[in-house]
Parts: C-alpha cells; structure tokens; sequence
C-alpha cells in the first residue's frame, strides 16, 4: 500500500515539472543577418581624362572680290583667277583632354540620369590647301583648331553600372585662319605676294552628341589601376566612357587686303577680297573618370 502512494507522488511531480516546463518560453535560433547588396548610384560629381579623334565633312572656304576697279578682283573670282570656294578637309587624332562633371540620378540602381560636364581638349589641328588658277596664279589658305572646349547638359538612363546618355550644350575653341593669294612677279621673284588675311581668336558656337559609360565593378581588376588611390584620395568608382560630338563653331569673314606691292610691269595688285572660313566637325572620344560621393 504505502508503495502505491510512492510510485503516485512521483508521477505526480513528473507531470507537473513537465507543465512548468511547457509554460516556459522557448529558446529559438537567433534570426539570420540580413546585409544588404549596395546598390549603386550615378549621382555625385567626377573628373577624368580622354582623347579623341577629330574628323570634318562640311568645311570650306569661299571668296569673294570686292572690288571693281582699279583692280577687277570680283571679275577674278568669276574668271577662276582666285577660287570661288575650295574644300578644307580636317581630321587627327588629339593629344589630350580632360573634364568634369556632376550627374544625379532619380532612382538608385537603375533610373533616369540628369547631369552638367564641361571638358577641354588640345586638338592641335591644322590643314593647308592650295589653288593654282588657269593663269598659274596660286592661293594658299591655312585653318587651324587649337583647342576644343564644350560645357553640355546630359541626359540619359542608367542600367544599373551602364549608363546611356545623350548631350548638347555649348562649345568654344581657339582658331586661325590665313588666306594668302600670289601673283606674278619679276624674273628675280617669280610670285609675290600681292593679298593677304588673317583672324586669330576665340570663336563660339554649340555641340551635340551622346555618349556610353560603364562604372567598373570595385572587385574587377581593372579597378586597380585608380592612381587616385596611391594619394590618399577616396573614389566610389572609375568609369570609362565612349563618346560622338558634333561641334560647330560658325563661320568668319577675313579682308585679304592687298599688300601694297608694286610690280616692274603694270598693272599693280590693288583692292581686295574676302574670305569666308567654317570651322565644323566631328569628334570620337574615349576616356575615363573617377567618380566621387554625391551632395
């Protein structure tokens, strides 16, 4: 008997330990961390450096004569004694650019992109172009574009690192032009020159084009070549870009005056003509820029 209440008070304190256990809260693996994926954004400003290849198709150069008497430098024209208009191809490779720029985009990832860049490329470019008339009266012009400068807006969509865009905005640069017409001269100096004309200044005009950019992933070993780095300056991204701009600088009238010279035989150079020079063309660029943390 009293074995019975033994084997009873023990299962009663086994069933009720195993209640108070069950009103116990229960001890769950702590939840995983959840870090997430950077996405990344085109907006903060950038600086780089580029090259292009400049090319025209549009230029040329024509004349007109002013005069009458006593020299008939409008009739010269007319009878090809001085070209009415010659061609004045351009094209080379630039030796080097660079730029800056500030882009935001809307969405994070991918979105639209709005942006200002301003760049600077010293073209160096130059071309010289002869005429011999009927009469073996040659004329020579030279054309020349020093530096190239554009300040354009840009607008386009990203793709997360690609980013597509089109631009326009204005463009300046560094011309000269020199027109210089010869004529017959004595036996001691077969040609002299009898016209001259040159302008040599800042024109101004405007540009358009539109471009591709690809921000480098920060794990690709092309990310290792940020010079930047090596002076303790902190980037977001290095990017390369492919870019076409058309730029027209407008159009420049030059006197070419006589130049005074007075012939063994008669009659004298006098008078005057002018010239009209365009400077139009085209450039292909590529480059790259190191892209900095936005506002």
């Amino acid at each position: 008997m009293i074995k019975k209440f033994m084997l009873a008070g023990v299962a009663t304190t086994l069933l009720a330990g195993a209640a108070a256990a069950a009103d116990l809260p229960r001890r769950e693996a702590p939840p995983p961390v959840f870090t997430p994926v950077p996405v990344f954004t085109w907006t903060g400003f950038y600086a780089g450096l580029h090259t292009d290849y400049v090319f025209t198709d549009k230029q040329r150069i024509t004349t007109i004569g002013n005069d009458t008497t006593p020299t008939n430098t409008i009739n010269n024209v007319a009878t090809l004694r001085r070209a009415p208009a010659v061609r004045n191809e351009q094209d080379g490779l630039a030796n080097i650019g660079g730029g800056f720029g500030y882009n935001y985009q809307f969405t994070p990832g991918s979105g639209f992109v709005v942006g200002v860049q301003a760049d600077w490329a010293w073209t160096d470019l130059h071309k010289n172009t002869f005429y011999l008339s009927p009469v073996l009266d040659p004329s020579a012009y030279r054309q020349e574009l020093e530096w190239l400068g554009t300040v354009v807006g840009r607008v386009g969509y990203a793709f997360d690192r690609v980013f597509v865009y089109g631009m326009g905005g204005f463009a300046y640069g560094s011309v000269q032009y020199d027109a210089n017409f010869y004529t017959q001269g004595t036996s001691s100096r077969p040609l002299a020159l009898a016209y001259a004309g040159r302008y040599n200044d800042i024109e101004t005009g405007f540009a358009y084009g539109g471009g591709i950019e690809y921000a480098i992933p920060t794990d690709s070993f092309l990310a290792r070549f940020n010079l930047l780095s090596l002076v303790g300056i902190q980037t977001q991204a290095v990017t390369i870009k492919a870019e076409y701009l058309h730029y027209d600088l407008g159009r420049r009238n030059v006197l070419v005056n006589n130049t005074g010279l007075v012939l063994a035989a008669p009659p004298n150079p006098r008078g005057s003509y002018t010239s009209r020079f365009q400077t139009e063309g085209n450039l292909v660029r590529a480059g790259f820029s190191y892209k900095f943390n936005g506002l």
